[in-house]
């Protein structure tokens, strides 16, 4: 399986890093930045920025973030439709939302998903952005045990991409 992370309106440059790292990791081969997500290398930002943007990033993602196409996206939902055009299965990774959502450990859960998926990952407390909503094919939700009802976005990627890819 082939998986595409979009980071969509990711707050924190250490979630950043951190998710970078993880995709590296784990065998992806890019990462989407859209929206008000930090960008390493960013050429549009003035050197000061950019160093300090990159020195954050670089503090989780330990040089994964040059092993790892991270590519910038400004118009995120051209990209989705495009996408879904090719036969991509748009996927978002959320919980406690409604519609077509599937656990993580739901058992016929691959053969729904295709050789090709875009997981978008959203906000650190609002989630997906809602604009994105109808253009996701379906949402997976990773079990939650405990009190907490939710995984920090870069401890819930890496669950995800495991969970996913095997």
């Amino acid at each position: 399986m082939e998986i595409i992370l979009v980071l969509h309106n990711i707050r924190s440059c250490y979630n950043v890093g951190s998710i970078i790292r993880t995709a590296e990791g784990m065998g992806l081969k890019k990462v989407f930045i859209s929206g008000y997500t930090p960008r390493v290398h960013d050429e549009n930002l003035l050197p000061h920025l950019r160093e300090k943007i990159d020195k954050e990033i670089h503090k989780t993602a330990l040089g994964a973030e040059d092993l790892i196409k991270v590519i910038p996206i400004d118009d995120i939902k051209t990209e989705i439709v495009k996408s879904r055009t090719d036969g991509v299965m748009i996927v978002g990774l959320e919980n406690h939302i409604s519609g077509h959502v599937y656990q993580l450990n739901d058992p016929g859960l691959k053969e729904k998903l295709g050789n090709k998926i875009i997981l978008i990952l959203g906000e650190e407390v609002g989630g997906i952005d809602p604009e994105l909503h109808n253009l996701i094919n379906m949402y997976v939700e990773i079990p939650m045990y405990g009190k907490k009802e939710s995984f920090n976005v870069s401890v819930a990627t890496g669950v995800a991409l495991y969970g996913l890819l095997n």
